[in-house]
């Protein structure tokens, strides 16, 4: 798969590259594993001078000999010579930028945790002795989202907001998996496209290895996916479990949980067996893997709270893979495809909500989007969006078919709405539906 999409990162990551002939840029990339980070730095830095360090878990005479290597070959200039510390090779690096302006990308940044501690403390004291006379354009790429808040935005780490950029890389939006899919697929069904996005999320890695495979319609991707040789299989302990570390099985059950439709900390609690609020606070503020759903306009202590799976992949890895991992076990692939095909209407009718979701919010043509239900759970408005600027509010009613989609009981649940918030006085209302068809 060629590489699409990302204008808008490609465009500030030329711009920082243009400043840092003037002035040192240190800019943090940050996104799940898989989303295409490194494919897009390295686009970007292409018809540039750029030294590319890879933090492989080797010790760390190791690396600075693969970086002494990747110096003489990129720059062509004499190197240090012997040297077993990475601050000798950045703090050469440095003053070597005065001169010659260059890109230095450093790829699995947080993993120096694990080679030297001391690598950070030390690009501190360097980067802050020679950065006003430096003329690098230092990038730093990492996967695992807590460690590398932790380095930049932990206030007693060393390396804490000495960053100019932190940009963090989604993925692909609805408007870029239709893009590839017309490419790839020119006869695309609705619900490939639905597909492609239920279980891929727009993840770039996932995307490549289904279309590069054939994988273009719906039941391609499930075949691709659910197979004996398949990469998907493992995909959610694989990224998981570094960042869980040894508790890993008490998130797994909590997310696999959520994944099953218990949304609230009560139901989590007796699905899992116990409490669970501090397992639920690291999962959304240190992890970032889960999120609140709160309805609209709801106070933020309200109780009325349903916890989500942020990642589109992982809610189906958790869904159907880890929940029937011992059909994996004995190699009963047939059976797991029967399953998911049997609860994919469900599924994908969840997915489909967010889908339409994510496509307003890449219309840019409303300043609020949410979704609404009372405190019973009985009245849900599926989508709830406003623009504050046209005092304007419309109300989605979203169903896989549109002979599904009830319009007057729709306008009821937004008058409650209405009611219960005293919102939107002197907004023009409309009411819409949304299905398969709209996509």
């Amino acid at each position: 798969m060629h590489f699409f999409d990302r204008k808008n990162e490609l465009d500030s990551l030329q711009d920082i590259h243009r400043q840092s002939l003037s002035n040192a840029q240190f800019t943090v990339v940050t996104g799940r594993r898989r989303v295409g980070k490194t494919s897009l730095i390295l686009k970007a830095c292409e018809n540039q001078p750029t030294l590319y360090f890879f933090v492989a878990r080797k010790v760390e005479k190791e690396l600075c000999e693969s970086y002494q290597k990747e110096i003489a070959t990129k720059l062509g200039i004499p190197t240090l010579g012997q040297t077993e510390h990475f601050a000798e090779i950045f703090e050469y690096l440095m003053k070597l930028s005065a001169k010659m302006p260059f890109t230095l990308f450093i790829d699995e940044f947080q993993d120096f945790l694990r080679v030297n501690k001391s690598v950070y403390s030390d690009m501190q004291r360097i980067w802050d002795l020679y950065h006003q006379d430096s003329r690098i354009n230092l990038i730093v790429c990492g996967s695992i989202y807590s460690m590398m808040s932790k380095i930049f935005k932990d206030k007693k780490e060393p390396l804490y907001k000495r960053q100019t950029r932190f940009m963090a890389v989604k993925p692909f939006a609805p408007s870029v998996l239709k893009e590839i899919l017309a490419e790839y697929n020119p006869t695309y069904t609705h619900e490939d496209l639905l597909a492609l996005y239920s279980f891929t999320g727009g993840v770039a890695k996932y995307i490549q290895l289904l279309v590069d495979t054939g994988g273009t319609t719906k039941e391609r991707m499930l075949n691709r996916i659910v197979s004996p040789d398949s990469v998907f299989i493992g995909e959610g302990k694989s990224i998981l479990i570094e960042e869980f570390g040894k508790d890993y099985g008490g998130y797994f059950s909590i997310l696999s949980a959520i994944a099953r439709g218990k949304n609230s900390r009560s139901e989590i609690e007796n699905a899992v067996g116990k409490e669970i609020g501090g397992y639920l606070s690291k999962l959304e503020n240190d992890y970032g893997v889960i999120s609140k759903n709160q309805p609209l306009f709801e106070k933020t202590q309200s109780k009325n709270v349903h916890y989500l799976i942020d990642d589109n992949f992982l809610n189906f890895w958790f869904r159907f893979i880890y929940k029937y991992n011992y059909m994996v076990e004995i190699g009963a692939f047939d059976n797991l495809k029967k399953i998911i095909t049997r609860d994919y209407e469900t599924f994908s009718g969840i997915m489909l909500e967010r889908y339409f979701r994510h496509c307003l919010i890449e219309s840019q043509a409303y300043t609020r989007i949410g979704n609404w239900r009372n405190r019973k759970g009985e009245n849900e408005i599926d989508i709830v969006a406003e623009n504050e600027i046209e005092n304007k509010a419309v109300f989605f009613e979203v169903k896989r078919k549109p002979e599904n989609i009830d319009m007057e009981r729709l306008r009821w649940k937004a008058e409650t709405f209405l009611r219960a918030t005293g919102k939107f006085a002197g907004y023009s209302i409309e009411y819409k539906g949304l299905s398969m068809e709209n996509m």
